[in-house]
């Protein structure tokens, strides 16, 4: 900007000068987002790289309650009840009727 009076410069002069300031402005916001990225493939490199553990064993859970009426039916004491055992329950038994004695 030759003259630092704004309101003595031409419409074409302002016209010149926005489009200066639209270039250099674009410009840096381009350099100023490939400097982001850069960093930011740099930081999610060193994440994965570090986090590629597997998730840890977790032991087998055995069962513990059985359907008398059907063996195959069996729970492990973990989450929802299952059906048979809901309504055993409401039919007036106990938990511990259907306990298998001999568990692991």
């Amino acid at each position: 900007m030759r003259n630092g009076n704004l309101e003595s410069m031409t419409v074409d002069q302002l016209w010149d000068l926005h489009e200066l300031v639209v270039a250099e402005l674009s410009h840096k916001i381009a350099a100023e987002k490939t400097l982001l990225e850069d960093r930011l493939r740099k930081l999610e490199s060193a994440v994965t790289n570090g986090a590629r553990r597997e998730r840890r064993p977790y032991p087998k859970v055995f069962p513990k309650y059985r359907n008398p009426k059907n063996r195959g039916e069996t729970w492990a004491g973990r989450g929802k009840q299952p059906r048979w055992l809901a309504a055993q329950l409401k039919g007036g038994k106990k938990l511990d009727d259907f306990l298998i004695r001999n568990i692991a």
